[in-house]
């Protein structure tokens, strides 16, 4: 493999002009690809949908459709694409429901550059990146999910076998379940960072889910989360 790798490609949403321009320009000086930029939901979603970024780093608060549509459509369209909400609310309500949209991780405009570029580049292979002290909540709420019934799918008993998962997929679901990042991942198993993305694309695959958040709550249910 070659180490010259591709510069990421990064979307900015943002209605604030000023901001959005700061943002891609630093985004843009530190060697990231930024393929496109939008002030309103609409045409973020058309954008989008145009330039194909890998990382979305997003606003909640857009004229004519919300944050957390574009976030749903959008990864409707494209589950690969990871989204960073980029946001000046730090409310718990307003978290949540962007990690129920599939965001992947959450950062308050009163970031720092360089924190702001950490997120993008973690965000781009799939950690979930969280401003500290919003992670516990992001992990307390994924808990409650999984106490919830799930929607009836009132199959019981001719319900399909669980697919079977290998000893190492089910060791990093479990790992995942806790709420470790890829990176802790690959370090407490001694594996590589994209072994351990190739194993949660495989098990996405076998049990027909969509992203992180649909995995942990999987995971949760099944007890997964526990010593």
């Amino acid at each position: 493999m070659s180490a010259q790798q591709d510069p990421i490609k990064v979307m900015v949403v943002d209605d604030h002009p000023m901001w959005r321009d700061a943002v891609a320009r630093d985004l843009t000086e530190s060697g990231f690809d930024v393929v496109a930029t939008a002030g309103d939901g609409e045409q973020a979603v058309r954008r989008a949908r145009a330039a194909a970024p890998d990382v979305l780093v997003l606003d909640l608060n857009l004229p004519a459709k919300p944050g957390v549509q574009v976030c749903k459509e959008l990864l409707a369209a494209n589950p690969a694409l990871r989204v960073l909400v980029l946001s000046a609310s730090g409310e718990h309500a307003d978290v949540l429901e962007a990690v129920k949209s599939g965001a992947t991780g959450y950062l308050l405009k009163s970031a720092s550059t360089e924190e702001l570029l950490d997120a993008v580049r973690r965000t781009a292979v799939g950690d979930p990146v969280f401003t500290p002290g919003l992670a516990g909540l992001v992990l307390g709420e994924y808990r409650r999910l999984a106490a919830e019934p799930a929607p009836a799918s009132g199959a019981g008993a001719d319900e399909p076998k669980a697919p079977r998962l290998t000893e190492r997929e089910t060791e990093v679901l479990r790992l995942v379940a806790k709420g470790l990042s890829y990176k802790q991942i690959a370090e407490r198993l001694v594996i590589s960072h994209r072994t351990v993305q190739n194993h949660v694309q495989n098990t996405l695959g076998k049990l027909q889910l969509h992203n992180r958040v649909e995995l942990v709550r999987y995971a949760i249910e099944r007890g997964l989360d526990g010593d």
